[in-house]
């Protein structure tokens, strides 16, 4: 039996780090205690509201909606607290609508709402008079009883009767004990219903102590700071009907019933609130789409007839779901983007099934041309909303979402919000600097959290054995882990969602709450919700690699005078196909990554259509059929079981690798519409085994009606059982092929251009990336690599970004650290012939553009080493000549000058003939502004070095083929980065990125040495690197380390380790001759696997070459010299 007791005043978390009651387990707690109804009203926001009215309802809640909103007062920094509750859909209106305007119009510190405004939006809505923060409790608090009771008949003037209640809470404070007895009174003489509330913000009494901690990390303070936001009590938990009784009058506990028997509101998940491309009332969207789509038909195809069919299919179907506005209002802001030169991407995710998009000029891909489903994307059976996506050049992105606002009205755009959760690390580091641990532990202990795709602390204490010894050795991480853990995966902050863009017919405040976050509008419903309430999303993609291709065809136009048309590239370009081939695809879109490279030289791709099947394989789960369509590449290799499967799938070799192949496969074999089709992939997915069983029996024998089933059609019972046991294996991986085809446009583009055009595209490339230090260095050997020369920033000669001089590339001034765009304008604009000194260069630039910041990272970056001055000098005069500067403009700025007066002693230092730093210096200047060595590299120091160990170039291990798997070999390089992994026995190894003059080289350091080097890799960044070089069929070359050693110490001579199986004459006499064709400084040390010993061939020492090596190797065995 249900309990006389609701929760009216409960803040989620939500109430962004000040609520604590998650919202599943605090419903769960109301069910519990027998409580019929619960209520949300977290502080200024409603962004839980729909995730709490779901959950209530699932399990068997009446869900309260409502807010505890903050009322305005005449003093800008003094606000009161009141609870609103939506009573119905009138009421939930004027809620978002209040809690919106406190945002968008009347923002101060927090959403303010004033009383003129509250008063227009009653209706429907029942206020608490809330907390000690309330306006009552304000007035009693400063003895003012006459206002306390004027503001609550006030309040009760505007709610109405029954619609209004004053507030009673006891948490213990005294405050509040003596206000309660107030409130009591002014309800008796006014005749205003009281109710009882707990002020909860967490749900059971021991979640004080993280909501404690919440409170630390939203105020920047640590738990024993004395003077710091705190609650006073314990208290504010979901507490019991019993417990509550205890403290309240039966009246007010009943009235808790009484308004949760009033409120009659559900959330509408049906209704579609669909925007209007034109409010003309005697506008045809339906004609007016099929005009568009016919005009835009005999632009895209010379005879049209061959589609027309499948045009009028799409244009039906999209007029009768209601859709024909949406395709106006994308069609409108694509052209808007492409007649103001704004570049859009061809299109991805399922639009690209739909001719009519194509001929609209929605997407640019032919789903003729790529056998694209429409009804991948739209059918009358698709229950959500259809998703187009386009990409901009992400420079330019907000120009089309500000065409869009300014069409459709401000109060009809929004972006949408998303939220920053604590994952696992996040939530250590943050318990941690409350918890007032040293920064050291709390990072060792965070470093040792896996980095995998949704890892959390439970998962991490079983599969990291590093934080397991941490936490068996220590209370203090313990106890840090399991604080950690009860914040982990609740919201830490919100922000604006990178792309999504929503429209309405209607003021979007008729529709969802709206939230301010740095000066942009976005819903305070997050992007799935959204869908769910009928509204409208896009998503407005910025796209870096539409910035490249844009910048790389200016630079084709203006260095060769070739106009590149970036939509009509012919298909099957063998340069570029061969490039990819290669594995040189760094800066191509979706094909750079190390393992795409290499999974590429194994693709051979020769067509488009190759790499979007690329796409689609190189994936968790694709990625296991990856060898069978690489076996059955030849087709005469794939064997199919029915001619309709060799039909649809000998595009991909035999192997099912997109949904749409699904599709095709059900509605070939088996007689399914496409719209049937897709509900039968959708199941397929996700995996819903009561819906593909049902499935399974239509495939088979068909449903009497519409589909005949694969036996009618010729195939055996256990054929079809067969073939749909392997769809659905297939099914839960296979990849979007309109998506992937959207992302092959793209990355064939891109290839094509560094192919061709490769100056241009490096050039726009690395203008794309002067923020990304790691990248442009990477960008920039592989320029080098190309042979293309990049000259050194220069203010007489650099732009903003990088640039072109004939056949070598300019760097670009914006990739120097510090140096901003207004001066980099500066420079271009003064520099008309030429800086020809430092004092010239300082004094004919703007005063307002200057700072010593910028002057010392241009030095630092060699940007001023054409001035005949050297760095050292520079440095030491710069500060002197800005100060001049400075002084002569406050003086001239004073009047306190004549025109007679000398002006130059102050703007100018004298000149010295210092000597330039030493390459170190230089080269760590360089690497400190420009995040990368320029004009030299470290490493060179270390040339004796090398050739005393025989050492290589990454670069030509690299070129080795199997043959040279397994040998020997040395390398000097530095470390990149480390990844540390766990192998199956749970032993912790690491993968090491490093870099020698030339090149990148994953180098493996199994469990036994990494035990040995971890500190090491921790302390130093050179390295000499001895182990086996393991080259594998097309994979990059990889080292796996015996042996690393730190250049910063004294290398000691190496040694070659030999096994033997026992002490033998003959096999010792064998290495000695050996050894004395190559002396050296090498030791040879033997190990004898009989007895154990250990002993040195003193006097034979060697030179290790590789020839030596090889032959003591071919000797004795290969896993039998170990050098080190």
């Amino acid at each position: 039996m249900s309990k006389p007791f609701v929760h009216l005043h409960l803040h989620t978390e939500y109430s962004l780090l000040d609520g604590f009651a998650r919202i599943n387990r605090v419903i769960r707690r109301a069910k519990e205690l027998d409580m019929p109804a619960i209520a949300v009203t977290d502080h200024g926001v409603m962004f839980g509201v729909v995730d709490f009215y779901k959950e209530a309802k699932r399990q068997g809640i009446k869900p309260i909606i409502g807010c505890e909103v903050y009322v305005a007062t005449d003093d800008p920094k003094v606000n009161h607290h009141l609870v609103l509750l939506a009573k119905n859909d009138i009421g939930y209106t004027n809620l978002i609508q209040l809690v919106s305007a406190g945002y968008t119009d009347h923002f101060y510190y927090k959403p303010r709402i004033p009383k003129s405004l509250l008063a227009q939006h009653t209706d429907g809505l029942i206020a608490l008079s809330s907390c000690l923060q309330g306006e009552i409790n304000y007035q009693l608090l400063r003895g003012n009883y006459p206002g306390a009771k004027a503001a609550a008949e006030d309040y009760h003037g505007l709610f109405g009767a029954d619609h209004f209640y004053l507030e009673l809470q006891d948490h213990g404070i005294p405050e509040q004990k003596e206000t309660n007895a107030q409130i009591i009174r002014i309800a008796k003489e006014t005749g205003i219903g009281l109710v009882a509330t707990n002020d909860v913000h967490y749900t059971e009494k021991d979640d004080h102590t993280a909501h404690d901690m919440l409170l630390c990390i939203q105020t920047g303070s640590v738990l024993t700071d004395q003077d710091r936001m705190r609650f006073d009590t314990q208290e504010f938990y979901l507490k019991s009907y019993d417990e509550m009784a205890q403290l309240f009058p039966t009246e007010a506990l009943a009235n808790t019933l009484k308004i949760a028997d009033m409120i009659d509101f559900e959330f509408d998940f049906h209704s579609k609130h669909l925007p209007r491309f034109s409010s003309e009332p005697d506008f045809d969207a339906t004609a007016a789409l099929r005009e568009l789509t016919m005009a835009g038909m005999h632009e895209r195809y010379d005879d049209v007839t061959p589609y027309l069919d499948r045009m009028n299919y799409e244009l039906e179907v999209i007029d009768s779901m209601g859709y024909n506005d949406y395709f106006l209002i994308v069609h409108d802001f694509i052209k808007y983007a492409k007649d103001h030169g704004i570049a859009v991407g061809p299109g991805r995710g399922s639009a690209g099934g739909s001719i009519v998009a194509y001929a609209l000029n929605i997407i640019g891909i032919d789903p003729m041309a790529y056998d694209l489903i429409f009804e991948r994307f739209l059918n009358p059976d698709r229950i959500t909303m259809p998703d187009i996506d386009i990409d901009f050049e992400d420079e330019r992105r907000q120009e089309v979402i500000d065409y869009v606002t300014a069409k459709y009205g401000a109060k009809h755009v929004a972006q949408i919000i998303t939220f920053g959760t604590f994952g696992a690390r996040a939530a250590v580091r943050d318990i941690g600097r409350v918890m007032g641990l040293g920064y050291g532990e709390v990072d060792r202990v965070a470093k040792a959290i896996p980095t995998s795709l949704g890892m959390t602390l439970d998962r991490a204490l079983m599969e990291s054995p590093r934080l397991q010894e941490m936490v068996s050795a220590s209370t203090d991480v313990a106890l840090l882990i399991e604080n950690a853990r009860k914040i982990e995966g609740i919201p830490r902050h919100c922000s604006t969602h990178a792309a999504g863009v929503v429209v309405s017919e209607q003021p979007m405040d008729h529709h969802v709450p709206l939230y301010l976050h740095e000066d942009a509008i976005s819903t305070q419903y997050n992007m799935n919700l959204i869908e769910e309430l009928g509204l409208l999303k896009m998503d407005f993609l910025g796209l870096r690699n539409l910035t490249i291709i844009k910048n790389a065809l200016a630079f084709i136009k203006a260095n060769r005078g070739i106009e590149v048309d970036i939509d009509h590239l012919p298909d099957g370009d063998p340069e570029t196909f061969q490039m990819l081939t290669e594995g040189d695809s760094l800066g191509i879109f979706q094909l750079e990554s190390s393992g795409m490279r290499s999974f590429f030289r194994e693709l051979k791709p020769q067509t488009i259509e190759d790499i979007i099947a690329g796409i689609s394989l190189y994936r968790p789960g694709p990625m296991e059929s990856i060898p069978t369509y690489l076996r059955n590449r030849n087709q005469a290799r794939a064997s199919y079981a029915h001619p309709v499967m060799e039909e649809v799938l000998s595009v991909t070799n035999g192997v099912i690798v997109y949904q749409e192949q699904v599709m095709q496969l059900v509605r070939d074999l088996a007689g399914y519409t496409y719209a049937q089709s897709d509900l039968v992939r959708r199941a397929m997915s996700k995996k819903d085994m009561a819906v593909m069983q049902k499935e399974r029996n239509i495939f088979l024998y068909g449903d009497g009606q519409q589909v005949s089933g694969c036996i009618a059609r010729g195939m055996s019972e256990d054929q079809g059982n067969r073939l749909f046991d392997g769809m659905m294996d297939f099914a839960r991986y296979a990849f979007n092929k309109s998506h992937a085809a959207g992302y092959a446009i793209i990355a064939y583009q891109t290839a094509y251009l560094k192919a061709h055009y490769p100056v241009e595209f490096m050039a726009a490339l690395m203008s794309s990336v002067m923020g990304n230090s790691p990248k442009l260095a990477q960008y920039m050997d592989n320029v080098r690599a190309m042979k293309i020369e990049v000259l050194p920033p220069s203010v007489n000669h650099s732009f903003e970004g990088f640039s072109i001089e004939q056949s070598s590339i300019r760097f670009g001034l914006k990739a120097i650290k510090n140096v901003g765009t207004t001066l980099i304008a500066s420079i271009v604009r003064t520099r008309r012939d030429g800086f020809r000194s430092l004092d010239d260069f300082l004094n004919r630039l703007s005063i307002g553009v200057l700072n010593k910041r910028a002057i010392e990272s241009l030095i630092k970056a060699g940007a001023l080493d054409g001035l005949g001055e050297t760095r050292r000098s520079m440095m030491l005069r710069y500060e002197t000549i800005l100060d001049g500067i400075q002084r002569g403009s406050r003086v001239n700025a004073a009047g306190q000058l004549s025109l007679f007066d000398e002006v130059e002693p102050l703007r100018s230092g004298p000149r010295t003939s210092l000597p330039e730093y030493d390459e170190e210096q230089l080269l760590e200047m360089e690497k400190e502004v420009l995040g990368m060595y320029f004009s030299g590299h470290p490493l060179s120091r270390y040339a004796e070095l090398r050739q005393k160990f025989h050492c290589r170039d990454f670069v030509e291990f690299t070129s080795l083929d199997e043959s040279n798997d397994n040998i020997i070999v040395s390398a000097i390089a530095m470390l990149r980065s480390i990844s540390v992994k766990l192998t199956r026995k749970g032993e912790r190894m690491a993968f090491l990125r490093m870099e020698d003059e030339y090149e990148t080289m994953e180098i493996i350091v199994f469990p036994k040495t990494f035990q040995e080097v971890e500190k090491l890799l921790e302390q130093e960044q050179y390295f000499l690197i001895q182990g086996r070089l393991s080259v594998k069929e097309d994979e990059p070359a990889k080292i796996i380390a015996n042996s690393l050693r730190g250049l910063s110490e004294d290398i000691v001579d190496q040694k070659i380790y030999l096994r033997l199986p026992a002490w033998e004459t003959g096999s010792i006499d064998d290495i000695i001759r050996l050894a004395k064709t190559r002396p050296g400084p090498a030791s040879l040390r033997v190990y004898c696997e009989d007895s154990g010993a250990v002993r040195d061939l003193k006097g034979h020492e060697v030179e290790p070459t590789d020839d030596l090596i090889a032959q003591l190797q071919a000797l004795l065995g290969s896993d039998a010299v170990v050098v080190k």
